[in-house]
């Protein structure tokens, strides 16, 4: 039976939001790789075909549809369209649409700012799972993956909107665990540091930092690719955290096991020393926010 068992990533039917690029672009073409079809969804329909284009050169199936996850009319469309194409209900879903955005301390940080981020990385994830694991429950098989980051744990200053956005996609990820267990159907969190993204390019992030972020994802960013094959195998073990590099897991072992020290020592780094000018993981520390079109 398609996703079912603990293979759920092979011959999957699977929704991918923000596939035309980056993860969400690695996701699908793995997906598709392992014999999955696959709906590339994006704000950027241009960009999404090219995904597709891709798939399709390399002998997999796979359809562009327009989606802003930001609107829940529009994700209740992509499944309903996604079950159209493939004949039945969807067995893999992964919430990864997202932005970057940071630079200004909390009460300086334009609510403009906060209402778009949030928006898109955490309503964008909160409607895919309001649509999907309905759909996932009564099938009784199945998964969703939701793309959160490092920065759901790690409190870095001056990134307040984008941590409680992925704070939020961590907290819904466990929940949603908890109420599908014993269902078929299994949840994972990807929680990654520097991936290879245009993350920088994309959200709302001050040239120069972006150039500097940019720089440093080239250099020590691990490839979507990777991050995408990780995390679906994690997935097919029924992991629920899904962190692919190391410097994450230290971080999360840190903060659970010494929440103040390490809060108070990451706020003092940011105001004295080395952090107040460099990017921190998925996101720049001290950047002024700069408009960019919404990613989706």
């Amino acid at each position: 039976m398609i996703g079912t068992g603990k293979r759920r990533s092979r011959n999957a039917r699977a929704v991918v939001t923000g596939a035309g690029s980056g993860i969400g672009q690695a996701f699908a073409i793995e997906l598709a790789h392992r014999g999955g079809q696959v709906v590339c969804s994006d704000i950027d329909l241009a960009a999404a075909q090219r995904t597709v284009d891709i798939i399709v050169d390399q002998g997999g199936a796979a359809v562009a549809l327009h989606c802003d996850v930001s609107d829940l009319a529009a994700v209740q469309s992509l499944a309903d369209q996604a079950t159209e194409w493939f004949g039945a209900a969807p067995t893999l879903v992964v919430n990864n649409a997202g932005v970057g955005a940071g630079g200004a301390l909390i009460g300086d940080a334009p609510i403009d700012d906060w209402r778009w981020t949030l928006g898109i990385n955490l309503w964008g994830p909160i409607h895919g799972c309001h649509v999907f694991a309905p759909i996932l429950r009564e099938a009784g098989h199945g998964g969703i993956i939701n793309v959160s980051s490092a920065a759901s744990f790690g409190a870095a200053p001056r990134m307040s909107a984008y941590n409680v956005s992925k704070a939020g996609v961590l907290s819904l990820s466990e929940t949603l665990a908890a109420e599908l267990a014993g269902t078929g159907v299994n949840v994972s969190v990807l929680c990654p540091t520097l991936v290879k993204t245009n993350i920088f390019e994309a959200g709302r992030i001050d040239r120069q930092a972006s150039r500097a972020g940019a720089a440093l994802m080239r250099a020590i960013g691990m490839s979507p690719r990777k991050v995408a094959r990780i995390t679906l195998d994690a997935h097919d073990r029924g992991s629920l955290y899904v962190m692919p590099q190391v410097d994450a897991k230290v971080g999360w072992e840190i903060k659970r096991h010494a929440p103040r020290s390490y809060t108070r020592a990451l706020g003092l780094l940011e105001r004295f020393g080395p952090l107040q000018d460099t990017p921190t993981p998925d996101g720049p520390a001290a950047t002024r926010p700069a408009s960019a079109p919404t990613r989706g």
